[in-house]
Formats: C-alpha cells, sequence, structure tokens
C-alpha cells in the first residue's frame, strides 16, 4: 500500500522532486538534472502507473489521493499529501490536477526494439516543440502506430509538458532515437519497412496512393520547413494530404493524425 505522509512545509525536502517545475535551469525533468519524468493528473498518473516508467514518489491533495485508491493498492511509494496552496508553493504554480507522480527515466529502447514488433512507426526530424510532440503520441496511440523514432533536431519527448498534452501516451508508445541521421533510416529499410516523406508540394502523390507496403514509417518535419531535402532523398516516396485550394499546410501533429488514420483505413 502507497505511504502517505503529510507535508505541511513547502520547504520540506522530501518533496525536492517535484520542485520549481516552471523553472528553465532547475525544473527536475531537465535531462540534464535530475532527469525525472513527471506525471500530471489522474489520468496520466493512472497511465505512469501501467508503464514502464516506475514512480518513485506522488504529490497531490488528499482528494486525489482517494480518487487513485485503487491505482496505488500495491505501489509501495510515498504519496506527499498537502493542501493546494503548500503544493502551488512546492512545484511554482496552481496545479488544478491536483496531483503529480515523479519517476526515473529507464534505459532507451533501442529502434530495432520497436521496429521488430511494428507494422506502423512515426518518425520525426526537427520537431521541436514539445505540445505538437505530446499531441502526435497521443493520435499514435488512438490510432494504433506501434511506435515513434526520433532523428535530428527533436525536443525532448518526455518533458512534463509533452507528458501532459500526450495524456500519459508518452509513457506507453515506444519510442527511440535514431543516432545518425538520415543514415539509420537505412535500420527501417532493412526491416521491410517503406518509407514516406510527408510534404505539403503539390508534385507529391496523394498519401492514400503512396502507401502501398505492409510495413509503412511515415516521416514528419517541423512546423515551417518540414523535412530536411536529404531526409526526403532518403526516403522511398513523397507523398501529401490533399488540401483545399489556398490553404499550404497543416499543423504537423494534425497531420499525422491524419496519415496515421489513413494507414488505419486502408485494408492490408
Amino acid at each position: 500500500m502507497v505511504h502517505v505522509i503529510d507535508i505541511d512545509d513547502p520547504s520540506d525536502p522530501r518533496v525536492d522532486d517535484f520542485r520549481d517545475l516552471n523553472s528553465s535551469d532547475r525544473r527536475p525533468d531537465l535531462p540534464g538534472g535530475k532527469g525525472l519524468v513527471i506525471a500530471e493528473g489522474v489520468f496520466v498518473v493512472q497511465r505512469m502507473l501501467d508503464s514502464r516508467f516506475s514512480p518513485t514518489a506522488l504529490l497531490g491533495v488528499g482528494r486525489r489521493l482517494e480518487e487513485l485508491a485503487e491505482d496505488l493498492r500495491d505501489v509501495d511509494v510515498p504519496f506527499y499529501r498537502i493542501d493546494a496552496d503548500t503544493m502551488a508553493k512546492v512545484v511554482g504554480f496552481h496545479l488544478n490536477r491536483g496531483v503529480l507522480a515523479a519517476a526515473h527515466r529507464p534505459e532507451p529502447l533501442e529502434p530495432g526494439e520497436i521496429l521488430d514488433k511494428a507494422t506502423t512507426v512515426a518518425v520525426l526530424e526537427g520537431v521541436n516543440d514539445h505540445e505538437n510532440i505530446g499531441s502526435m503520441f497521443r493520435n499514435a496511440a488512438g490510432l494504433g502506430v506501434d511506435g515513434i523514432l526520433f532523428g535530428k533536431g527533436c525536443a525532448d519527448p518526455l518533458y512534463r509538458r509533452a507528458v501532459r498534452v500526450s495524456m500519459g501516451h508518452v509513457l506507453r508508445v515506444p519510442f527511440a532515437h535514431l543516432d545518425h541521421w538520415p543514415q539509420d533510416l537505412d535500420i527501417l529499410r532493412s526491416r521491410g519497412f517503406q518509407l514516406i516523406s510527408l510534404t505539403p508540394n503539390p508534385s507529391a502523390i496523394p498519401l492514400a496512393e503512396a502507401m502501398t507496403g505492409e510495413k509503412v514509417a511515415l516521416l514528419l518535419g517541423a512546423e515551417g520547413p518540414g523535412l530536411t531535402e536529404a531526409t526526403m532523398q532518403a526516403t522511398d516516396v513523397r507523398a501529401r494530404i490533399p488540401m483545399a485550394p489556398g490553404t499550404d499546410s497543416l499543423n504537423v501533429a494534425t497531420a499525422a493524425a491524419m496519415a496515421f488514420y489513413e494507414r488505419v483505413r486502408l485494408p492490408r
């Protein structure tokens, strides 16, 4: 059973793993610092509990402890119970969701661990907005994507905002990093993946026509510049999502959702 410990002093060192969450240089989820993973809110905490990210402690108000009672029945970690005002002094802002969980980062997955079990993956280049990354993981979970691979220039998927926007699915949809970009795309090709670059270029073929492989990797680039030319040259085909006249592109998370849906919709 979770160990309930009441906290009434915001300077108590036992809650340091939750301190200064908005700080640019002291927040506990900085990869170069403590490197913790912070789950925020009941649903996200529940998904952390059902993932490979094992929490080391929780911080929350009494009402959230009651809501999580069944989920925490077999969890042998402290739950620091605190009132909302004291919690705000610890984390640096008023937390409407009322509960946080902290976990250490496990050993990163290797690309092959994901690809050997996958038929559909997303591959990202230069996607540096945490909200877009969080949305993409939520879309991937909802539309049956088996994993996400990160190429060059992407933001940290375990940043607190990305975890929150993903509704905790970044903790459940497996991901890995490709260390040599774009050369490591050969890892996917060697496993039989068709590599499809998403681009708004009108000369590209419609996505539904491009998606012919039994295994598909959908490559998406940053807002604005999109995928680099070198990366697109390393793929098998360039594909576009048909759009109404007068529009040039979609938000990258929206484009990913449409591509994921097209993959689900097409018979295999």
